[in-house]
């Protein structure tokens, strides 16, 4: 479920994102790597902190344990109106702006096809967790296959390496090689919600954390292969410029068909990255509710199949008007920088709980807090924004915890 839930679609659009802040083969290397090893390090963190609290919630839980409960609540609030429903919004974006290269849409048919990929999947999640998992394994299957074919055809039928320059005119700087990394950081998201459903995994103390270290070698190789893949066939400056990068390389191997093939597996593999994300937030919501924090609502599972079928409903509406009303690079951009507010948050609170160190934890706080302090100083009033729509669940809770206690 790991590399499921991570390789969807955003590996085919994010090397374009990224190279709007490096300019160089090594910066471009440097920036997947360092993404790479700064997500092992939170899966790390994540995996101990599964192992102490192998309850449904995830960060939701590790936070309220280790640190406070209004931290917990906080983390939760922004899932619902900025992170997790960004991310299902983003990545049905990509799904529909990827169909329309295969069937031509405009602007409003492929938000369209976007929402109802969303309420697609929702449904699915609404008749129990057993057929979200099967459709998330199915997915995962096809989509390691068909980038196992991209990487084999390169090896098999690319001519010698089609770049001629490792340097091309661009952005330059630490600042701009930061945001480079935050934008890779979006491709690898998602490596902490797998721990959402802990509490309906069988022996989650050895599955998750085996499951997470298995999963982020697997995304991190397949990462930096693509890359290489890229490279090997494409000049650098189309790279860096490319929109397409997957099916332009596909295009130069086979062909304009097998440029529309590529289109389709990464359909493919933003289904079954969307499948994942739309099943694990609910959960997170569910917990809220359990514990008082959230409508009573959103706790209630369904009496026939056992979901948090509320909860998964309004996440549904949620992404499809954030679709409807958002841009992509828009959304990933808040997303990666909230996210990894609360992530340093929860290694803090690793710490606190294991009352010692580890490399890890120190390694990823410190990630963490590059990350978000590069993007405030990068651009404060979209930042600004973000933040303000987190801290404006501190009220809520204030509110909803004396009513509970009431």
């Amino acid at each position: 479920m790991v590399v499921g839930i991570i390789i969807g679609a955003s590996i085919f659009v994010q090397p374009s994102e990224v190279s709007r802040h490096v300019s160089t083969i090594p910066a471009m290397f440097g920036v997947w790597a360092a993404a790479g090893l700064l997500s092992i390090c939170g899966a790390l963190v994540s995996a101990r902190l599964a192992t102490a609290f192998p309850h449904t919630g995830g960060i939701y839980v590790y936070l309220k344990e280790t640190m406070s409960p209004a931290l917990g609540f906080l983390w939760g609030w922004a899932m619902f109106w900025s992170a997790h429903s960004g991310i299902i919004a983003a990545i049905s974006m990509v799904l529909a702006r990827y169909a329309a290269v295969l069937v031509p849409m405009d602007d409003r048919e492929m938000k369209l096809v976007a929402i109802g990929c969303i309420l697609l999947l929702s449904a699915v999640n609404y008749v129990g967790v057993r057929a979200g998992s099967t459709v998330q394994t199915t997915f995962t299957i096809a989509k390691i296959a068909a980038i196992a074919a991209i990487l084999i055809a390169v090896a098999t039928l690319a001519p010698p390496a089609a770049h001629s320059e490792n340097v091309v005119s661009g952005p330059q700087g630490f600042s701009e090689f930061l945001l480079a990394i935050s934008a890779g950081l979006f491709a690898y998201g998602g490596w902490h919600q797998v721990t959402y459903a802990a509490g309906e995994t069988i022996e989650p103390k050895k599955t998750i954390p085996r499951a997470l270290m298995v999963g982020m070698a697997i995304v991190t190789t397949c990462y930096l292969a693509l890359n290489a893949a890229y490279l090997h066939v494409l000049p650098l400056k189309t790279v860096l410029n490319s929109q397409h990068i997957a099916a332009d390389a596909a295009s130069v191997l086979m062909g304009p068909r097998a440029a529309a093939l590529v289109a389709g597996l990464v359909i493919v593999s933003a289904f079954g990255g969307l499948s994942g994300t739309v099943l694990q937030g609910p959960r997170v919501y569910y917990a809220i509710a359990q514990d008082g924090l959230a409508f009573r609502a959103m706790g209630v599972a369904h009496k026939r199949f056992q979901t948090p079928h509320i909860a998964i409903i309004a996440q549904a509406i949620w992404a499809s008007a954030l679709v409807a009303t958002g841009t992509y690079r828009a959304l990933f951009t808040r997303v990666v920088y909230t996210e990894f507010l609360f992530f340093g948050l929860m290694a803090i609170g690793l710490m606190r709980l294991e009352k010692r160190w580890s490399l890890a934890a120190v390694v990823f706080i410190a990630g963490c807090a590059i990350v978000v302090g590069n993007q405030l100083a990068a651009d404060w009033k979209e930042s600004a924004i973000g933040l303000l729509m987190v801290a404006a669940g501190l009220p809520v809770f204030l509110y909803l915890r004396q009513k509970h206690d009431h």
